[in-house]
């Protein structure tokens, strides 16, 4: 964290800037930032009633849940939530409707699944996300996303009755259909990503023995990231999740069938908890990227996938996704070329949608309802296996007109940009921020692979790049359209990515307390600041960053310059593993072990509570 020599010019932060940081932070903490999307719907998930009458979509951009009367296809009602909503949940007996709803706090909004009265509010974690309720219907299980848990919550005395720790950011759950089996899916990988590390980096599936409480993991494939859905087979034997799949080991020189990224559902044997298969979704020169949910019919004939970054949804029969043939032919080979042998046509039988952004689905009879974020509008897709399938599609809202921050969303989240599909911006940067994987980008040279990093503030804290190769976030975005997607583009969509990735603002810190600093963090922040530690000479509020590079000892024996870029802080906590190779993953480990900005003095005068002070400030930015 101190300076020990600099080869980039000083840039000061614009008081505009520093404005608008400041308040961005005061709003998010408030738990939501004034958007200029607001009038947009955003379907993000959907569920139907159990007699098919009702569609109930959650809209994250308007706050509320729509009632559809599918007879018809009118709008019953738009019920207000109190927070963005983030998941959707039928019990039977009684009806409700569970809706998480996203904050640093979050709420479970209850509601009669006829009437649409609230009948409950439940506090929940920070981010809660895809509710489910148990088959006896006594409990609602949800994932607490940056909370890294799991909330169970007795729906008859709606109250949350305990937690149960996960790994990193869980963003799926489901039960088995006996109740007895918890599967929770994680995000992200949470390992040292340098040449050090001989273990596979993967997310892990959470298996909770909802009996005894224990728990066990089940490791997905090396190079997976960006989980995204989870299903459970009617039968209860497999867990169905999507994710990515990075040949992030190699050298990305070439993009086309699937060298940088295939898009995958992995098979988990529930028994044996271990993971059987991993089955491509992409065809042979075509991708299928950025897989979102994941849904089986009710009598388990049918698998479907929604293929957000191609605006599609991908079919295939229960028993191929599960066969040897499936297992033979479809499974991506990684580090070599090309990924998918040519062994066997796809089985998967992908439908092109009338909208945009795919994200939730549900299922029910032949039909297929899917949550079109970009386009505010639900399809249906009628399935039928002989014939084409009839779609149709029912708006949430007038049209409106993309503002250019919003075209820069949907175009960040586009893997049609991309030559042959494979991947978009979010492959790597989900949700704009990073996939957990060390890449070896040609940029500065090959064989020094670098750890992605977040685009949060990026255009506000140049240069980017680990060793600063972009002189801005500007100059990046359009790098990246060349060089990883490998396409030509028009400057105004760059542009209009720029907007977007301006827009972003931090989420507030699960380390705070009631959106402030603890007692120990504010501790933390006085010796951060203090000239006996001196972390603030690099890493300057408000942006946690001096916009300079510095010499700070964390050259490892494959990279070619010992100067890095100074990241901001801010969001810290979201962003491991640490330091331009990935080499620790979590705060306290750079700090404490890897005494960064620490040497000397500096460390051997801290004691351990003191040192405890120091990490809980950062991860509180």
């Amino acid at each position: 964290m101190n300076a020990v020599s600099q080869d980039v010019p000083d840039r000061s932060a614009p008081r505009l800037l520093v404005l608008w940081l400041v308040l961005s932070q005061a709003l998010a903490a408030a738990g939501g930032v004034a958007s200029e999307n607001g009038h947009y719907q955003g379907p993000c998930a959907a569920v139907v009633s159990p007699d098919a009458r009702i569609l109930y979509v959650a809209c994250a951009d308007s706050r509320q849940v729509a009632w559809i009367d599918l007879a018809t296809g009118q709008i019953l009602r738009r019920t207000d939530v109190p927070a963005e909503p983030t998941g959707l949940a039928l019990s039977r007996d009684p009806g409700r409707l569970i809706v998480t709803c996203a904050a640093p706090t979050s709420v479970v909004a209850v509601y009669d699944a006829e009437t649409g009265d609230q009948v409950a509010e439940i506090s929940a974690g920070h981010t809660a996300m895809s509710p489910v309720v148990s088959p006896d219907d006594k409990h609602v299980y949800l994932c607490n996303r940056f909370d890294n848990d799991v909330s169970v919550i007795d729906l008859e005395a709606g109250r949350e009755v305990s937690r149960i720790a996960s790994v990193r950011e869980p963003v799926a759950v489901a039960v088995t259909p006996d109740g007895r089996t918890l599967v929770v899916a994680n995000h992200l990988p949470l390992m040292p990503t340098d040449g050090s590390y001989s273990g596979d980096v993967s997310p892990l599936v959470s298996l909770i023995d909802l009996g005894s409480g224990a728990t066990s993991a089940v490791g997905l494939p090396h190079g997976s990231n960006s989980v995204r859905g989870l299903c459970v087979t009617a039968d209860g034997k497999h867990a169905l999740v999507t994710h990515l799949l990075g040949n992030f080991e190699m050298i990305p020189f070439r993009v086309d069938t699937g060298w940088i990224d295939v898009n995958v559902v992995s098979i988990v044997d529930l028994e044996q908890q271990k993971a059987v298969g991993t089955i491509g979704l992409d065809y042979y020169d075509l991708g299928a990227a950025n897989p979102r949910d994941i849904v089986c019919t009710p009598d388990g004939s049918w698998v479907y996938v929604s293929l957000s970054g191609t605006h599609e949804v991908a079919v295939i029969d229960t028993k191929d996704l599960l066969g040897e043939f499936a297992r033979r032919t479809m499974q991506p080979m990684m580090a070599v070329w090309p990924i998918y042998i040519s062994l066997g046509e796809s089985l998967w039988r992908r439908i092109a949608l009338p909208g945009k952004g795919p994200r939730g689905l549900t299922a029910v009879g032949s039909k297929l309802y899917v949550a079109q974020y970009f386009s505010d509008a639900v399809a249906v897709v009628d399935w039928q296996e002989s014939g084409e399938p009839r779609i149709d599609s029912i708006p949430l809202g007038p049209e409106t007109e993309l503002t250019a921050a919003r075209r820069g969303e949907l175009l960040f989240n586009d893997a049609t940009i991309c030559h042959q599909q494979w991947l978009s911006c979010a492959s790597c940067h989900p949700d704009g921020r990073t996939d957990g994987l060390n890449w070896d980008l040609q940029n500065d040279g090959v064989g020094n692979s670098k750890n992605t990093k977040s685009m949060l503030l990026a255009h506000e804290t140049p240069p980017a790049m680990a060793v600063g190769v972009r002189e801005s976030a500007e100059y990046a975005v359009r790098s990246g359209i060349i060089h990883i997607l490998f396409a030509q583009r028009p400057e105004e969509e760059a542009a209009a990515i720029d907007a977007y990735l301006k827009s972003l603002r931090p989420v507030p810190s699960p380390h705070l307390v009631d959106g402030k600093l603890s007692e120990a963090a504010e501790r933390g922040k006085e010796l951060f600041s203090s000239e006996r530690v001196g972390c603030h000479r690099c890493h300057p509020a408000p942006l946690y960053t001096d916009l300079k590079s510095h010499n700070v000892g964390t050259r490892n024996a494959s990279d070619r310059g010992d100067i890095f870029d100074s990241p901001t802080l801010i969001e810290a906590w979201r962003t491991a593993p640490y330091l331009h190779d990935g080499r620790y993953t979590s705060i306290g480990e750079l700090l404490i072990e890897g005494r960064h900005g620490l040497r000397g003095s500096r460390h051997r005068d801290l004691t351990d509570q003191e040192l405890a002070d120091l990490v809980e400030f950062v991860l509180s930015l």
